[in-house]
Protein backbone atom coordinates (compact mmCIF):
# COMPACT_ATOMS: atom_id res chain seq x y z
CA UNK A 1 0.00 0.00 0.00
CA UNK A 2 1.14 3.42 -0.94
CA UNK A 3 1.71 6.07 1.88
CA UNK A 4 -0.19 8.99 2.17
CA UNK A 5 0.36 12.07 4.23
CA UNK A 6 -2.12 14.83 4.60
CA UNK A 7 -2.39 18.13 6.24
CA UNK A 8 -4.98 18.58 8.98
CA UNK A 9 -6.62 21.68 6.33
CA UNK A 10 -6.26 18.91 3.18
CA UNK A 11 -8.22 16.46 5.38
CA UNK A 12 -10.92 18.71 6.75
CA UNK A 13 -11.24 19.74 3.01
CA UNK A 14 -11.65 16.36 1.66
CA UNK A 15 -13.82 15.06 4.27
CA UNK A 16 -16.18 18.04 3.26
CA UNK A 17 -16.10 17.24 -0.03
CA UNK A 18 -17.36 13.76 0.94
CA UNK A 19 -19.82 14.17 3.34
CA UNK A 20 -21.00 17.66 2.14
CA UNK A 21 -20.72 20.88 3.98
CA UNK A 22 -21.02 20.14 7.62
CA UNK A 23 -21.36 24.01 9.10
CA UNK A 24 -24.49 25.25 9.97
CA UNK A 25 -25.66 28.41 8.96
CA UNK A 26 -27.56 30.92 10.27
CA UNK A 27 -31.46 31.25 9.44
CA UNK A 28 -32.39 34.28 8.47
CA UNK A 29 -34.44 36.61 11.42
CA UNK A 30 -37.74 36.82 10.57
CA UNK A 31 -39.32 40.36 9.76
CA UNK A 32 -40.94 42.50 13.19
CA UNK A 33 -44.22 43.05 12.98
CA UNK A 34 -46.05 46.00 13.95
CA UNK A 35 -48.27 46.30 16.28
CA UNK A 36 -51.91 46.85 15.81
CA UNK A 37 -53.44 50.08 16.86
CA UNK A 38 -55.80 49.68 19.84
CA UNK A 39 -59.33 51.19 19.01
CA UNK A 40 -61.09 53.04 20.84
CA UNK A 41 -63.90 51.30 21.26
CA UNK A 42 -61.85 48.60 22.24
CA UNK A 43 -60.17 50.56 25.42
CA UNK A 44 -63.96 51.25 26.33
CA UNK A 45 -65.39 48.05 26.59
CA UNK A 46 -61.81 47.08 28.24
CA UNK A 47 -62.57 49.21 31.32
CA UNK A 48 -66.30 48.77 31.15
CA UNK A 49 -65.46 44.99 31.39
CA UNK A 50 -63.11 45.70 34.64
CA UNK A 51 -65.74 47.63 35.92
CA UNK A 52 -68.75 45.01 35.58
CA UNK A 53 -67.11 41.80 35.97
CA UNK A 54 -67.00 41.48 39.47
CA UNK A 55 -70.37 41.32 40.00
CA UNK A 56 -70.37 38.32 37.66
CA UNK A 57 -67.47 36.95 40.18
CA UNK A 58 -68.08 34.62 43.27
CA UNK A 59 -66.32 35.33 46.24
CA UNK A 60 -62.96 33.04 45.34
CA UNK A 61 -62.87 34.74 42.23
CA UNK A 62 -64.16 32.08 39.76
CA UNK A 63 -66.59 32.99 37.19
CA UNK A 64 -70.61 32.34 37.98
CA UNK A 65 -72.18 29.93 35.85
CA UNK A 66 -72.06 31.78 32.44
CA UNK A 67 -70.46 34.84 33.94
CA UNK A 68 -68.12 35.35 31.72
CA UNK A 69 -70.06 35.82 28.98
CA UNK A 70 -73.17 37.98 30.59
CA UNK A 71 -70.08 39.97 31.66
CA UNK A 72 -68.68 40.40 28.41
CA UNK A 73 -72.23 41.22 26.75
CA UNK A 74 -72.60 44.00 29.88
CA UNK A 75 -69.30 45.44 29.00
CA UNK A 76 -70.60 45.90 25.29
CA UNK A 77 -73.65 47.63 26.37
CA UNK A 78 -71.83 49.39 28.62
CA UNK A 79 -69.09 50.83 26.16
CA UNK A 80 -71.80 51.28 23.67
CA UNK A 81 -73.63 53.28 25.90
CA UNK A 82 -71.48 55.03 27.82
CA UNK A 83 -68.78 57.22 25.26
CA UNK A 84 -66.50 58.55 27.91
CA UNK A 85 -65.70 56.18 31.51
Amino acid sequence: MAEVTLTLEEYEALREMAMGSTTLTEPTPEPIQKKRKVSAYSKRFGKAFKKVSSAYKLKNGKWKKNGFRSAVRAGHKLAKTNRKL
